[in-house]
């Protein structure tokens, strides 16, 4: 299995008042960098984070976050009961004039001290350090299963284009041009334009043919071609950290390509390496993203 250096992951939670959110964007990169922006205060924090990114991944720029949302304090009222029952018996001792309403529950309440409020306590630093290392973990789970599920796409791409080179390669490889009697017919051809209003040194005929003849020999980039095609083929069965070397072979792919295409002095064989470094090219830009 593939991975994509491309991927998003967030996990969220909740410690005591405190609401909190770790979020990690990922996107192709030569090596791997994680960059950080936490609150102050909260580097160690991030830091874990950090650590935990480099551990698991290969390659990639990752842009790491974490957002910290405080509500304002919140307050826990609390009745003093037993405040209130002394005012109330206090009150039913107490003879009412003439004219004077009787205390009634919500005076009683009005007193100060009757009703006390509180602010909540925030967590303490310890249960909510701990909470957002537990949120560290989703977080680098979440993003590397992103990131394989892209990888899986890749692998489909890739491995399409793959097949594609091989069947041009294929196509190059049992094209009429490479006969023997196509290449002595191109040959009789040039040796006759050499040969048209005059006459050729012996050794210089037999010069030109050969170098002809090395030209018009692409056995050893068809050789190539398919060694590098059984090379990719082998790395995307292994899996893992292969994005390098499947950069290195697309880089192998296209000088093949360009040197098939450079020798081809027919007008078959041409077309067959200008849709092969197409292919490649195409290759190229989708190895890019794999880790």
């Amino acid at each position: 299995m593939i991975a994509s250096m491309t991927g998003f992951a967030r996990a969220t939670g909740t410690s005591g008042p405190v609401q909190w959110a770790w979020e990690v964007r990922s996107v192709n990169g030569r090596g791997l960098e994680v960059r950080m922006r936490v609150p102050n205060g909260y580097e160690a924090a991030g830091e874990v984070a950090r650590t935990a990114l480099q551990k698991t991944l290969a390659r990639g720029q990752c842009q790491l976050s974490l957002a910290l949302t405080r509500p304002e304090a919140a307050l826990r009222v609390r009745v003093n009961e037993a405040l209130l029952g002394e005012l109330a018996a206090a009150v039913a001792r107490v003879p009412v004039p003439e004219g004077i309403a009787p205390a009634t529950m919500d005076g009683l309440l009005a007193i100060r001290g009757v009703i006390e409020t509180q602010e909540e306590a925030a967590p303490e630093a310890e249960s909510l350090a701990r909470d957002l290392a537990e949120g560290v973990v989703r977080l680098v789970t979440d993003l590397v299963e992103a990131r394989r599920a892209e990888g899986r796409e890749l692998a489909a791409v890739i491995g399409g284009q793959i097949d594609r080179i091989a069947a041009l390669t294929q196509g190059a490889e049992a094209s009429p041009a490479r006969t023997p009697e196509a290449v002595r017919a191109r040959l009789a051809a040039s040796v006759t334009s050499l040969l048209d209003g005059g006459t050729l040194d012996p050794d210089r005929l037999h010069q030109e043919a050969v170098m002809l003849a090395a030209k018009a020999d692409v056995r050893e980039e068809l050789d190539r071609l398919q060694a590098h095609i059984g090379a990719v083929r082998e790395l995307l069965a292994q899996g893992g950290a292969i994005g390098r070397r499947l950069d290195f072979l697309a880089q192998e792919l296209g000088r093949e390509a360009n040197t098939l295409c450079a020798k081809a002095n027919d007008v078959s064989l041409s077309r067959i390496g200008l849709d092969l470094k197409a292919v490649v090219e195409q290759f190229r830009e989708q190895v890019q993203n794999v880790e």
